[in-house]
């Protein structure tokens, strides 16, 4: 479902996350060291975040930092986190109780999922959907119920910047009595879509139709290029009070390992995560949380510097892909470009693409068939994602091998 095929039974493992073998980036990414090949597949950049934020954390290092941090995250993380919501967005945050710091972005996800959900209880979402979603769905009981987002028609060769799309019908279809929540990424990880306003109108009326919790995973906020723009789905009327919006500065910031992430909204939404929370990482990141906080207060300046030269860096690579015979959708925000392999695998068959790359190109990417769910696959089997987040040196040598295959 999103991981490479687990045994028929394995051993031990609870039911509920049976299927749920190792993740594909484990896979791809223990082959790009055994190969030497280019690692396309992980989304990591690979150089260093800016002095501003990496001097606060060596600063903290050594000092009381290094000891437990306050539950919901160091007050002063909170109230830049709430700073930079309202300067970003307009939203409007009170750091004592509608501020959590969490354990990345991955955990503010799985602590709400574990918070809000009963057993049954269906979240609708989706997909390709991003790596832990199904899994954390799983561990908390509920049914998963996608909506395929489809690409573009694209040929052999070309790049299109038409966007990702979804059917309003099959929306709504998706959402049944048993539904308690949606979970929404924007911008979008595999795909790159940056969903519209007038799409986020749709996904509003959804949930305020059905009553639903709504769940933002906005990591990608700043990494939006030229012609898109991020609005949080909190920010159309009636969806601040039943808005969780998860984010992180892990990407922004090129510091994926450190892993600080956050969640905001309502006061009871927020303790509801919190109590879920506690019982996972408890705290997390000590020295980190301040120099997170320096980041988050860095000028507009940085920000728009992120994402134009994260643009420049996806536009090396798919033009690369593209002269390389495949057909590639350019992505409106993120790390990540999605190509079709059937060009040069007849066969469409995208994890045989990927384990056989490096050998091919000397590069390794991602097959996009694993972020779907089982009854969906089909619509995934013939897409792979590539991350730009690496330096054009890495991504111009990655081009020239890639270029051999035409």
């Amino acid at each position: 479902m999103t991981s490479v095929p687990a045994p028929a039974s394995a051993p031990h493992l609870a039911s509920r996350l049976q299927g749920f073998g190792t993740t594909v980036f484990a896979e791809m990414s223990a082959l790009a060291v055994a190969t030497g090949s280019i690692n396309l597949g992980q989304g990591f950049p690979d150089r260093p975040g800016p002095a501003e934020v990496l001097d606060v954390a060596r600063a903290a290092i050594g000092t009381a930092h290094d000891q437990y941090p306050p539950g919901p995250g160091q007050p002063d993380l909170r109230a830049a986190i709430a700073e930079h919501h309202q300067r970003f967005t307009g939203l409007v945050y009170d750091p004592a109780d509608e501020v959590l710091v969490t354990a990345g972005a991955t955990e503010a996800l799985t602590a709400a999922l574990l918070a809000l959900l009963e057993p049954g209880d269906e979240v609708v979402l989706f997909e390709p959907m991003y790596d832990s979603y199904a899994a954390a769905v799983a561990m908390a009981g509920g049914v998963l119920r996608p909506v395929p987002l489809r690409p573009p028609p694209v040929a052999a060769g070309e790049v299109s910047s038409a966007p990702w799309t979804f059917d309003e019908a099959e929306l709504r279809a998706a959402v049944t009595p048993r539904a308690r929540l949606l979970l929404l990424n924007t911008p979008h990880n595999p795909t790159g879509k940056v969903f519209t306003r007038d799409e986020l109108a749709v996904l509003a009326d959804v949930a305020e139709r059905a009553d639903l919790v709504v769940l933002t995973d906005e990591v990608y906020e700043h990494l939006v290029f030229t012609g898109a723009r991020h609005v949080p789905l909190a920010t159309l009327p009636g969806m601040r009070d039943r808005s969780l919006v998860v984010g992180s500065g892990g990407k922004t910031f090129s510091t994926t390992g450190w892993k600080i992430g956050w969640v905001c909204g309502p006061a009871p939404l927020v303790s509801a995560v919190r109590t879920a929370k506690q019982f996972l990482t408890y705290v997390n990141g000590g020295p980190f949380q301040p120099a997170i906080a320096a980041g988050l207060r860095l000028p507009d300046a940085f920000f728009r510097h992120v994402a134009h030269d994260l643009e420049q860096h996806r536009d090396l690579l798919v033009t690369g892909l593209a002269e390389a015979g495949l057909p590639v959708v350019s992505p409106e925000a993120t790390y990540f470009a999605t190509v079709d392999v059937r060009p040069v695998q007849p066969d469409g068959d995208g994890l045989a693409f990927c384990r056989a790359l490096p050998a091919r190109a000397g590069v390794v990417a991602v097959p996009a068939g694993v972020f779907y769910a089982a009854e969906h696959a089909g619509l995934g089997r013939h897409l792979v994602r590539f991350a730009f987040c690496k330096t054009e040196e890495v991504l111009g040598e990655a081009v020239a091998r890639l270029r051999r295959m035409a």
